[in-house]
């Protein structure tokens, strides 16, 4: 089994590692960046390849302070829940009958092998999507491709069309892919969000292929 080292030292060759280096480089110095760099590949430290069992794709990090926190959707404890993470909860609620806590620190699902990635790992304060960039989406698709080869039973909850573009890369047929529209109130409050149960589908296909299921509960 390979390990996220070893997908590093392989990626870390290519030409894109280089010229993205040199571009987060400078736009550290130069400018308010979220999440803090050492929290950049917060996802992939906490979550090892080998206890990865779902994997939830964001776009890019909050772009306001004190949100980022290098796991997708995610938001530190004392921070409010943004609307998005709202309707996830709302969702767990409904489809598992448990209750939420309004803490919004996914570290708890990222320990358990939920890999919460972000396409982009980095953002401007107050500029969605400002470093939206090739080298980016070359290390996404790196690490799409690389976790379609794992053989172990994995769950893609492929949340929006951005995400679900992804979708053409996986072929394993060990994995599962559930698909739904974003849990932002712009997607879900208009349908294809609440009801479809993936919380719960997501736990019985792991229990199928005995896997420990994931405590969605905070």
């Amino acid at each position: 089994m390979q390990t996220w080292k070893d997908f590093f030292n392989e990626v870390g060759q290519k030409d894109y590692s280089k010229t993205l280096h040199e571009f987060l480089d400078k736009e550290y110095a130069t400018q308010v960046v979220y999440p803090p760099r050492k929290l950049m590949f917060r996802a992939f430290e906490l979550t090892p390849v080998d206890q990865i069992k779902v994997v939830i794709i964001g776009q890019d990090p909050y772009h306001e302070p004190r949100q980022a926190m290098g796991l997708s959707f995610s938001v530190p404890s004392d921070v409010k829940c943004p609307p998005s993470l709202v309707n996830i909860f709302k969702e767990i609620e409904s489809d598992l009958g448990i209750q939420m806590r309004r803490d919004g620190d996914l570290t708890y699902l990222a320990k358990q092998g939920v890999f919460l990635l972000n396409a982009y790992l980095s953002v401007r304060k107050g500029e969605p999507l400002s470093h939206r960039r090739e080298e980016y989406d070359l290390f996404m698709l790196d690490v799409i491709k690389f976790l379609d080869k794992l053989e172990q039973p994995i769950v893609f909850m492929l949340w929006g069309s951005f995400a679900q573009k992804y979708s053409k890369y996986l072929a394993n047929p060990g994995h599962l892919i559930l698909k739904s529209v974003h849990p932002s109130p712009l997607g879900a409050n208009h349908g294809g969000w609440f009801g479809l149960k993936q919380f719960s589908r997501c736990n019985e296909y792991l229990k199928a292929h005995n896997v420990k299921p994931i405590d969605w509960q905070n």
